[in-house]
């Protein structure tokens, strides 16, 4: 078990940690910065390559944006094998749609209790 934590903090400090150095020795924007994480976990995801980082890491590697890219790669990979072509345009959000349902309601839910204020 305590192993387990241990990995998952590795992993996701990693993640973590190239980010910074992006954010730090890049001109990217951080928006761009996220935006590459998806599409990294998007390539590595299709490639098969990130699978095994999710096995060894569990939530150190799933919780980050590149998990989110992996889940949509495997979400398209799985509809396109169940529905054919068509599972391009539909296995991405089918596969993702609890997390994002979950983001707008928790986001909502947050806008509604704490009052919003203009940024200075």
């Amino acid at each position: 078990m305590l192993i387990d934590l241990l990995k998952a903090f590795v992993v996701g400090g990693i993640f973590c940690a190239i980010g910074q150095v992006l954010i730090d020795y890049t001109k990217l924007t951080p928006a761009r910065i996220l935006v590459g994480y998806v599409v990294a976990g998007v390539i590595l995801g299709g490639l098969g390559v990130y699978q095994p980082i999710l096995d060894f890491a569990g939530a150190g590697a799933s919780v980050p944006l590149t998990g989110f890219g992996a889940l949509l790669s495997k979400g398209v990979r799985e509809a396109v094998d169940k529905d054919g072509w068509l599972g391009i345009f539909t296995g991405g959000l089918t596969s993702s749609a609890g997390g994002i349902t979950a983001a707008m309601v928790f986001g909502l839910i947050i806008a509604l209790i704490f009052k919003p204020k203009e940024k200075n």
